[in-house]
């Protein structure tokens, strides 16, 4: 659909445009303002500001104004929690009636006018549209993509990209977003996928944040008066001179950390709680409270508060009662909020917080991502974590994001972000932090099995290729292309310019001629080898042979006082040396005189008769290597030696004369006199032809290099979508690139691996399994639970692990195809808790189970409910035994029961109003 048409189509249906400040009872700022004017224009925005700046109102808006026009809004969040939260605040404000749930295992009131989902739910509700014979989209005026900035996430970023791409333009989007680096990228994107799309950017925050810095000397402010820059009072720690850490840093340790009970006391001392107190690890958050001790921070009226409110909550749930230190804790008006507590109890610490009656929550930075649980002061324990791939230091943005949750707007006049000194850092990495930019959004977009199968069952593969490359990664790859483009352009015009000089010189010629002279040097190489080893053996029979030498011997000479020439000569006397050898005085063919040990004769000429020497004047020469010039008298004997010479090779050492050194030499000499009558041998300046040559083949390099890499950017997600299609069709899931029943049936499935979890319910090796071990196995094929020190007390059923080991050949079938194309989806192999889920399963109390693991108890409801999304999710495939999907659904009975299915009131309202639909693809039976 065109611009105009969109707006146009928008226009017509827009019959109501509502004054803003009949809806909300106070002035609205700038930015929502823009955003309100744009969304009555017909158009789509991207609303950009920080955490805390009132964004959420612009969804509001939009919901207000969908109920005018009784149209539709759906509201999407990236987690079940926050979706819960947005379902009861949505509630307070437009009415229960007017509000429904839809997740994973629950739908309630779908027809209301404001729909609360997770994002995932929305994109599979999209891939399902062409079933659906009522659309599920029909009236829906609004998308509200809450946290949108979440498509970062390396996991499930994704799934907001295929979310805007395949949302129809008749819908408005609203994409809510934290600020990041580059949201004019983000609208243009949109923009071009989706329709007319604004961008509405905001810096200020209503509620100011000021930053300090606590050491074991107290709390201080971090940065200047300008807030860009160092506080003058802050002072980067300095290492004393040899106070090095052992080992592989050297990156010297920081002062002593603050204990977290004088964290507390600094602020509670400076009225600064509520808090939240960012720790990087549930077992951090949970020390801390051990470490707080008996320090209390609520008065006896708010514990009485508490104290209610913590009977109604275990009056209610028994058995999600968090014992000992928690509690103990709790009443003191201190908390832990992460993901392995249960979802229970952090929403009842949430309710506290908010109510301001728990003064400090400990949380990991998972709490930073959603919920809305706004503070006084955040204090940030660590400036760098622990990942997957090792340690590192914040980005950004994360620090961003957990800052961002101090100032309660309406409440507080400025929000307070304590940074703590910790071992590795300081003031100076606390103030990068705090003065940082956001960093940029990227794209996680990822084909699947799903998507591939969808795709095809809804559209030609042209159709399909062509959403393929729509995604935000595509585009931020095709603003990447035209700069790489260019620099390919400025490489080969080098590559020109170098043709101009040498394009015209045959390489081939050339190549040639290098080769022949590196074989020359080689053959060189050798000849000098041999020559030593020669002189060596030849070089004792001289020595000899000089002490028997008569005087008038003619001899041939090396030595460096002659720059090692090999030099005609004759014997004139000998003089005795300091060894048993005598030192010879020659006179050379040059008339110069020299005093040399008996080594330096190279030749002795016993064949040429000996030279008469009388009348010489014989110069004073007493060290070894002395030298002098002889005069008019001595020129006679001189010439002698040359006219001799002249006659007879004396220049070439009787070493050069052994059999194997001529040989080398003659073979040396043919190829100096091939390697002249080469073409090659007369080109100019051989050594830049062949520096331009070496030039010219590195840019030949690096533009095939670059070429091929821009090649894989541009095309990487549609070859991936090909290798699924090739694992598809070897797996009889399409035909040709028709979706077959198989197909239909993968494509039905939502999980890690939707391939391997349609092969494994296809397979008939589940049909037979009673519910607990039927679950117990849905367990073990879509979840990894990566826990070194993981152990479970219940042995694994005995079916369920007949029917796994079945599936171990289809597996590693999937793998092997799998690694051939170079395709890399988890297939979930995991045993260790398949006895857990059937102790659940058969009946088993929370405080049992839990008391049988190592897991914590979020971790053990994260599990179990991946396990009911699933189990949900058997009923409505298409090629599924009766059988098993009896059996699944009597499984989802079995273990969807509190903690791990959502409170009663929620599950009472879906009961009542139950229908045949597949809330993981809301495919209608």
């Amino acid at each position: 659909m065109s611009s105009d048409v969109h707006v146009k189509a928008f226009a017509d249906r827009a019959r109501v445009d509502l004054d803003p400040s009949s809806i909300f009872p106070f002035a609205l700022d700038d930015f929502q303002l823009k955003a309100i004017d744009a969304l009555n224009q017909g158009h789509s925005v991207v609303v950009s500001a920080p955490t805390g700046s009132g964004k959420t109102l612009v969804g509001e808006y939009a919901i207000h104004r969908a109920i005018a026009h009784k149209n539709k809004v759906f509201y999407t969040t990236p987690l079940k929690a926050l979706s819960n939260q947005k379902l009861r605040d949505f509630r307070n404000q437009f009415g229960q009636k007017n509000v429904g749930l839809m997740t994973g295992d629950l739908s309630v009131n779908r027809e209301a006018s404001i729909v609360v989902m997770t994002t995932e739910i929305f994109r599979n509700m999209l891939y399902a549209e062409a079933d659906e014979k009522n659309d599920p989209l029909e009236k829906v005026e609004t998308v509200v993509l809450d946290e949108c900035h979440y498509m970062n996430d390396s996991q499930r970023g994704t799934v907001w990209e295929e979310s805007i791409i395949h949302c129809p333009s008749s819908v408005q989007v609203v994409a809510l977003s934290a600020t990041v680096a580059n949201a004019g990228q983000l609208t243009d994107w949109i923009s071009e996928v989706h329709g007319p799309t604004e961008l509405i950017i905001s810096e200020h925050r209503p509620v100011p944040l000021e930053f300090k810095f606590c050491s074991a000397k107290g709390l201080h402010p971090l940065l200047d008066e300008k807030g860009t820059g160092l506080h003058p009072n802050c002072k980067v720690w300095r290492a004393p001179k040899g106070n090095k850490r052992k080992g592989r840093s050297q990156k010297p340790l920081q002062p002593k950390t603050p204990a977290v009970s004088f964290v507390v006391s600094q602020m509670f001392e400076r009225s600064m709680l509520p808090a939240i107190y960012f720790i990087f690890s549930r077992r951090g958050c949970d020390r801390a409270l051990e470490e707080l001790g008996s320090q209390c921070l609520i008065s006896s009226k708010e514990q009485e508060a508490i104290s209610r409110r913590l009977k109604e909550y275990s009056k209610a749930n028994p058995e999600a009662v968090r014992d000992g230190i928690h509690s103990d804790a709790l009443m003191r008006g201190i908390a832990a909020h992460h993901a392995g507590v249960l979802p229970a109890w952090k929403e009842l610490i949430e309710d506290l917080f908010q109510q301001n009656l728990v003064k400090v929550v400990f949380a990991t930075e998972t709490l930073a991502a959603g919920i809305n649980m706004p503070a006084r002061t955040t204090v940030i324990s660590s400036l760098s974590k622990r990942t997957d791939r090792g340690h590192r230091s914040l980005m950004g943005s994360e620090f961003l994001q957990m800052a961002g949750r101090a100032g309660r707007r309406g409440m507080d006049a400025k929000g307070y972000v304590v940074t703590v000194q910790s071992r590795f850092e300081g003031v100076k990495e606390a103030g990068q932090l705090a003065t940082c930019k956001p960093d940029p959004l990227l794209s996680q977009f990822t084909p699947s099995y799903g998507m591939v199968l969808n795709l095809l069952q809804n559209h030609s593969i042209e159709k399909a290729k062509e959403m393929i490359e729509r995604s935000f990664g595509r585009y931020l790859a095709t603003i990447d292309l035209v700069d790489e483009e260019e620099i390919i352009e400025k490489l080969r015009l080098q590559l020109v310019q170098l043709n101009d000089v040498a394009g015209d010189i045959p390489w081939e010629d050339f190549e040639r001629y290098e080769k022949e002279r590196g074989r020359l040097r080689e053959e060189r190489r050798l000849l000098r080898i041999l020559q030593q080893q020669a002189e060596e053996t030849l070089a004792n029979e001289l020595t000899l042979a000089l002490q028997f030498a008569s005087v008038g011997t003619l001899v041939s000479i090396k030595s460096q006082q002659l720059k090692g020439r090999v030099t005609p000569a004759v014997i004139v006397e000998k003089v005795d040396g300091p060894g048993q050898f005598p030192l010879l005085l020659c006179l050379t063919d040059e008339n110069v005189w020299l005093l040399l040990p008996c080594n330096s004769v190279v030749s002795i000429h016993a064949e040429l008769s000996c030279l008469r020497i009388t009348g010489l004047e014989i110069p004073d020469l007493n060290r070894s290597g002395e030298i002098c010039h002889g005069d008019s008298k001595t020129s006679a004997l001189a010439m002698e030696v040359t006219n001799i010479a002249r006659r007879h090779d004396m220049r070439t050492p009787q070493y050069d004369l052994a059999g194997e050194v001529l040989t080398q030499a003659k073979l040396v000499h043919q190829l100096e006199e091939d390697l002249k009558r080469q073409p090659a041998h007369k080109w100019g300046d051989r050594k830049q032809l062949k520096k331009h040559r070496r030039r010219m083949e590195q840019l030949e390099n690096e533009i095939i290099e670059r070429q091929q890499l821009l090649h894989r950017r541009a095309n990487h997600h549609w070859e991936v979508f090909l290798s699924l299609i090739d694992i598809l069709q070897h797996f009889g899931c399409l035909d040709e690139l028709a979706p077959t029943e198989m197909g239909r049936t993968v494509g039905s499935l939502r999980g890690d691996n939707e391939l391997w979890l349609g092969l494994a319910l296809m397979s008939g090796h589940l049909d037979d399994l009673p519910p607990p071990e039927l679950a117990a196995l849905f367990e073990a094929i879509s979840t990894e639970v990566n826990r070194p020190d993981l152990w479970s007390g219940f042995p694994i059923p005995r079916k369920a692990e007949e029917a796994l080991n079945d599936l171990i050949g289809m597996r590693r079938e999937l793998l092997r195809v799998q690694e051939r194309f170079k395709v890399f989806f988890p297939a979930w192999f995991e045993t260790e808790l398949m006895g857990l889920v059937d102790a659940w399963a058969r009946g088993s109390t929370w405080t049992d189970l839990i008391a049988n693991t190592s897991l914590d108890e979020g971790d053990v409801v994260r599990i179990l409910r991946r396990t009911v999304d699933l189990l949900s999710q058997v009923p409505y495939c298409e090629l599924i035994s009766k059988q098993l999907r009896a059996n699944a659904r009597s499984a989802l009975k079995l273990i969807n029961r509190f903690p791990v299915r959502e409170s009663d009131d929620l599950l009472i309202e879906a009961q009542a109003e139950k229908r045949g639909s597949n809330p993981a693809t809301e495919r209608l039976s």
